[in-house]
């Protein structure tokens, strides 16, 4: 199943979206979020499960990543805020195809957590469910003993050296990114706490939201395990939340379901909004 590419103006930089086909009775439309570094093409697979589902399928690239562009650079100012208002303007930009549909957005790890930011920050959204795919906030006391002092020790690496070179260049982890992504993906890591975000206190904020949540625990998953799921969630204690476990059957961990996404497809498609 082939998208066709529609771009969003931001200013200095341009979101690409990925329009799958539909039939004009698809009762729910599901804009998809990636993870960090991660390209709209990545969740083609999964796009397609999503459809057959009787789903309307729009995948953003996340700001600077994928078909969205430019390309981040020593230039670029933007972070966690900019990535979460850009989650406003495509369902601005989206709102004819929304009209009649349930709106449901589905976040896969950093493109989660700008969707809950974004309910965070906008509480009179439009907005159906959130469905967290492999999301939480990656504190560091959050990881199992053994790995926790490493985690911290790499997120504020990352984080000094995209201050230095005032580029994330992507070596080994999460793409090229703004130092403003990294800086604020750091301060969680470190804090397990949001840094106020377009002028709004995104801790508070998320603790209004009362948007149903579907947030679901990828099996072998050793970027975002359990514990940091639960990071987040305790932060939504308006929200009406549903946990469960994904474990298809072939050997899944952080990136991997997308390519095994059927079940989960079907599940969300099966997610009773009312």
């Amino acid at each position: 199943m082939e998208p066709t590419l529609e771009t969003v103006d931001r200013g200095t930089d341009r979101i690409a979206l990925h329009v799958y086909p539909a039939d004009d009775g698809a009762p729910t439309l599901a804009v998809l979020w990636p993870a960090m570094g991660v390209p709209a093409r990545y969740y083609r697979a999964f796009a397609s499960e999503l459809a057959s589902q009787g789903l309307a399928v729009v995948v953003a690239d996340l700001r600077g990543t994928g078909a969205s562009t430019p390309a981040p650079s020593r230039t670029s100012r933007y972070g966690l805020g900019e990535l979460t208002a850009d989650v406003d303007a495509v369902l601005e930009h989206l709102k004819p195809r929304r009209a009649g549909r349930r709106t449901l957005l589905i976040g896969h790890s950093l493109g989660g957590q700008a969707c809950a930011l974004h309910l965070a920050a906008q509480p009179g959204s439009e907005v159906d469910g959130l469905a967290l795919l492999a999301v939480g906030v990656p504190y560091w006391r959050r990881y199992p003993a053994g790995e926790r002092f490493k985690v911290l020790a790499q997120t504020q690496t990352l984080a000094a050296a995209g201050a230095l070179l005032r580029v994330w260049p992507g070596w080994g982890f999460g793409g090229r990114q703004a130092r403003g992504v990294i800086r604020d993906w750091a301060h969680t890591a470190r804090t397990g706490r949001y840094p106020a975000l377009l002028g709004v206190d995104m801790e508070a904020g998320l603790a209004r939201v009362t948007t149903p949540v579907l947030a679901v625990d990828m099996a072998g998953d050793r970027y975002t395990p359990p514990g940091t799921v639960s990071q987040l969630l305790e932060k939504l204690v308006a929200a009406p939340v549903t946990r469960e476990p994904y474990e298809p059957g072939p050997p899944i961990d952080h990136f991997r379901w997308a390519k095994h996404g059927a079940g989960l497809a079907a599940r969300i498609a099966a997610w009773d909004l009312q």
